[in-house]
């Protein structure tokens, strides 16, 4: 599913800039204790660890929404991409 580009800009309007920017970080933090969880109590989390992945995208598309930087990140993929396939072939 495609996310919303408008339903996301009304959310930044709405909750402010600096609101969603600490929401990104609050996201991320969420996604990482899930993991974490798993990696170390050995829970079998894996709808959190979705539910908190799918938050985290969201916030990302936010994230360069709000630094308008949507097509320097799409540009820099393939870069960092490349540096782990070169990592991997040695």
């Amino acid at each position: 599913m495609k996310i919303e580009p408008e339903l996301l800009k009304k959310a930044v309007h709405t909750w402010g800039k600096q609101a969603q920017l600490l929401m990104v970080l609050e996201e991320m933090s969420e996604l990482q204790k899930e993991i974490l969880k798993n990696i170390n109590r050995g829970k079998e989390n894996l709808d959190e660890i979705i539910d908190e992945t799918a938050d985290v995208e969201i916030m990302l598309e936010q994230l360069k929404y709000i630094f308008d930087i949507e097509q320097q990140v799409t540009d820099r993929i393939p870069i960092k991409l490349n540096k782990i396939r070169v990592r991997l072939e040695g």
